[in-house]
């Protein structure tokens, strides 16, 4: 009796062991086979991710970074872009004459030598010097003169280093007036150079 007892806790343990057993083991995962012609999901997954450098709209940069392709940012205007006066392209300036003459004024010397810097500094830089002339005179004339204007300015800057195969001159003489005005102050500012960044 005491062992038919005994027995059967024994029975018992085993066969809770046997169960517990039984079911950890059913816990633990089994590779699972594909049936033939068929490809596990995983294996789906697997083939379908793609590196940062294949996706759309990415970009590699430097070590391993990424960055999304778009519109570029504004970073101000590149050189010959804005104005700094009359039609000269910044950061140059222009330089104004006296009535019916094309040498550089004294006080026009120190905007030149700043034009010249800037030149110098910046070699892949090309201008058009374009003369410019107030309206009294002949068409001829004034042609004449803002070619000479051109030129003188352009003897200048060569003179302070900077390469003439750089440098293009044009005239308008009056035909390009900025102040269509009759008086002096209007035809003060007609003439003048303008240094306009072409490349």
């Amino acid at each position: 009796m005491y062992w038919g007892n005994m027995g059967i806790k024994v029975c018992l343990l085993v066969l809770i062991s046997i169960l517990s057993i039984g079911l950890l083991g059913g816990c633990c995962k089994k590779p699972v086979k594909p049936v033939e012609g068929e490809t596990l999901v995983t294996e789906q997954i697997e083939e379908a991710a793609v590196s940062p450098e294949e996706m759309p709209g990415m970009a590699e940069v430097g070590m391993g970074e990424t960055e999304i392709q778009g519109e570029a940012i504004e970073t101000g205007p590149a050189f010959g872009e804005t104005i700094s006066e009359g039609r000269t392209s910044a950061p140059m300036h222009p330089v104004y004459f006296d009535f019916d003459r094309f040498n550089i004024r004294d006080d026009m010397k120190p905007i030149m030598e700043e034009n010249a810097l800037f030149l110098l500094d910046h070699p892949e830089v090309m201008i058009e010097i374009q003369g410019n002339c107030d309206e009294r005179g002949t068409n001829e004339y004034n042609l004449a003169l803002g070619e000479r204007r051109a030129k003188g300015a352009q003897a200048y800057l060569v003179n302070l280093g900077v390469n003439p195969d750089r440098i293009e001159t044009v005239s308008f003489g009056e035909e390009q007036p900025l102040d269509p005005g009759h008086d002096e102050e209007a035809w003060a500012k007609n003439r003048r150079d303008d240094f306009v960044i072409i490349k």
